[in-house]
């Protein structure tokens, strides 16, 4: 048999085909340790509805309050400062039951200082308000 050294006449034409199979033994290696595991259930435990509870029929309107950039606030367009602010917040908190407080909807500005949000949340959480939301819009 003769073997040409291939140094005489132009490029070798061939393509070396052996690191292409290693790469293809390790991904199907990969998958075929992967698979199991993708078909594999996890149980979780999520809360169900609770037919006890009551929902009301007319539920309260929803409060609009209202943070512009200045961190000034506005309680259903009516300017309010810290003070008249947590007086309200205690009065919707003194409702007790959940399902009679109205639900707070934050519309804070673009450009409004994170402090000013984060003061109004703490302040309804200390008076026991549960519903906050947060809208955008005018």
């Amino acid at each position: 048999m003769a073997f040409s050294s291939g140094s005489g006449k132009g490029p070798m034409a061939e393509i070396n085909v052996t690191p292409l199979v290693d790469v293809m033994l390790v991904l199907l290696i990969i998958f075929m340790i992967t698979a199991p595991i993708l078909t594999h259930k996890v149980k979780i435990d999520l809360p169900q509805p609770n037919p006890n509870v009551v929902q009301p029929e007319n539920p309260p309107e929803p409060v609009r309050l209202k943070i512009d950039q200045s961190g000034a606030l506005y309680w259903n367009d009516t300017p309010v400062d810290e003070l008249g602010l947590k007086a309200q917040l205690a009065v919707i908190g003194g409702l007790g039951d959940p399902a009679k407080q109205p639900e707070v909807q934050i519309n804070a500005d673009d450009a409004v200082a994170y402090e000013h949000v984060a003061r109004v949340l703490a302040d309804a959480k200390s008076y026991g308000l549960t519903k906050i939301g947060f809208t955008e819009g005018q």
